[in-house]
């Protein structure tokens, strides 16, 4: 198992804007201290009522940003919403992303769940789950050479021009969030990997068990299962642990256990999220870089 950040990697647990303050120094500190990878989120408009407003800046921009400013880190996105953008677009951006960090792009894909950016595009939010699946189908094929694609909700492709770049590698992996409007059968069958919400320990292996059912025989290589974790990490590492919106509060030696178990169930990649924390930025990910990155990473953060 292997652990991560989400961006932005600071405290604002008051708010749903984050300050920004620090942002590339405590990106590029996780980078020196060891973490496998940085998430960043596409929130195309700031709704209060959805309670956070992620990194504020567009996603494939402040990856190419951070590309710049990083040499080794995984650089991911959780989760592009593919019904708002044209995947033209996307399979371009992220494949320029791979290109210029030789292949450290992970792209995370989803249907979208605030109602309010749809009416703003004037995309129907009820039909989301089709053009999901309409969009994840060209990216897909994006990446052959002068692909051929059938008319669909994003146009059509006839083989006369081509999109550039290509991956740096095979492909970029596309990892889906939740089951963006698909059934578990379709996430097995199509997704690079899959990403889900924090869930108690039983439902999680429930999920993880039921998905790698379901993944095709002839399949040749293990899909990453990846799940976010917000972690208020206490200087008393014997502190006992206390729920949180989609995490805990708790000392090290409960955390350590608990990462260990999710290891145990089937979860490869734990991205860590740091907004709700009651200490230094920096002194928490310097605990967790000393006693917690020698113990879990075993693995990268995704096959290629």
């Amino acid at each position: 198992m292997s652990l991560g950040l989400v961006v932005p990697i600071e405290a604002y647990g008051n708010s749903t804007v984050p300050s920004l303050r620090h942002h590339l120094e405590r990106v590029m500190l996780a980078e020196q201290l060891g973490f496998k990878a940085v998430w960043v989120r596409d929130v195309p408009m700031h709704v209060p009522t959805f309670g956070d407003a992620g990194q504020t800046y567009d996603p494939f921009t402040y990856l190419g940003y951070l590309a710049g400013r990083t040499k080794d880190i995984a650089l991911g996105v959780a989760s592009i919403a593919l019904p708002l953008r044209h995947p033209l677009h996307v399979a371009k951006s992220a494949a320029t992303l791979d290109q210029l960090t030789e292949g450290r792009m992970i792209l995370g894909v989803a249907s979208g769940d605030r109602y309010e950016e749809y009416p703003a595009m004037d995309k129907d939010y009820a039909g989301r789950g089709e053009a999901f699946r309409q969009a994840f189908s060209y990216i897909r094929q994006a990446q052959d050479s002068f692909p051929h694609i059938d008319k669909n909700l994003y146009g059509q492709l006839n083989g006369a021009g081509d999109i550039l770049p290509k991956p740096y590698g095979r492909k970029i992996p596309l990892l889906v969030t939740g089951h963006s409007q698909q059934s578990t059968e379709w996430v097995a069958a199509n997704g690079d990997g899959w990403m889900y919400y924090p869930r108690n320990l039983y439902m999680q292996e429930h999920n993880i068990t039921e998905w790698r059912a379901l993944m095709p025989k002839d399949q040749k290589y293990d899909k990453p299962f990846l799940q976010p974790l917000y972690i208020d990490l206490q200087k008393d590492d014997d502190f006992k642990p206390v729920g949180i919106h989609l995490g805990i509060r708790t000392g090290l030696h409960y955390l350590v256990e608990y990462l260990s178990q999710l290891k145990t169930i089937g979860v490869n990649h734990v991205a860590i999220n740091l907004r709700f924390s009651t200490n230094s930025i920096e002194e928490t990910l310097a605990l967790l870089a000393k006693k917690l990155l020698p113990q879990f990473h075993t693995a990268e953060v995704t096959n290629r």
